[in-house]
């Protein structure tokens, strides 16, 4: 059977204190599935480049303007993949994961985009109720009927094919909503699988600092109004 080339790619802005063990899970435990692995350095004033180009395979290609979905764009164009996998720099990537992504596309033609939830590593168990709530599948149904799909920023998949086909991502969307709006002109071409056990271990510092409740507000929110000016950064 044909595999699959899978590009990881892994934007960061000043992830000194994420980023090494990100890639430490990357090379442990998605070696025999990923054709390469990309960290776009967003312009960092931390060693976070230094930190990435320490690991042996693991390219490091700078974007100077800010926001994820700048950093997208240059993920897009440095991919040779034929499968774009994006997570978050404060990741932990399970074993399995790369598996489940290659096997969802080799198994379905018609899916283009596969996404999946977070699971939170360092969340205080009392908050863990609010976060599997929030990832809860009826919410996921719902959400996906009002605004064409749930994407989770630090944790899909897309063939390249279908980027080659909808273009680039909206820069002017900074931070919340680019996902979503990805996601309205990509179903013009293909379908959407969302698989909720496809979680993805990550940090809750942004419900940490901004609290749960306000935090899923803006998620929320900007899945339908997406936001085209700064927020304010807790990396």
């Amino acid at each position: 059977m044909i595999k699959l080339k899978i590009s990881l790619i892994i934007p960061a802005y000043n992830e000194e204190k994420y980023i090494w063990e990100c890639l430490e899970y990357a090379l442990k435990n998605g070696k025999w599935y990923f054709h390469e692995i990309i960290v776009v350095d967003n312009n960092s004033t931390d060693t976070t480049k230094k930190l990435a180009e320490w690991y042996p395979g693991v390219r490091v290609v700078l974007e100077k303007k800010k926001w994820t979905s700048s950093a997208r764009n240059r993920w897009y164009l440095e991919s040779t993949g034929d499968i774009l996998a994006f997570v978050d720099a404060d990741t932990r990537i399970p074993a399995w994961w790369a598996k489940k992504i290659e096997d969802q596309f080799l198994h379905n033609s018609t899916i283009g985009v596969v996404c999946g939830p977070y699971s939170f590593y360092d969340l205080p168990w009392y908050s863990f109720f609010y976060s599997w709530l929030y990832y809860a599948p009826i919410l996921a149904y719902f959400m996906s009927k009002l605004v064409g799909g749930v994407c989770t920023g630090g944790n899909f998949a897309v063939r390249k094919t279908i980027l080659d086909k909808i273009g680039w991502f909206d820069t002017n969307i900074l931070f919340y909503g680019d996902e979503a709006d990805f996601l309205k002109r990509a179903e013009k071409y293909t379908k959407m699988q969302y698989m909720l056990n496809l979680k993805m271990p990550t940090s809750s510092r942004r419900y940490t600092h901004q609290g749960i409740l306000k935090t899923w507000f803006m998620y929320l929110s900007h899945m339908f109004t997406p936001s085209k000016a700064p927020v304010k950064d807790f990396r």
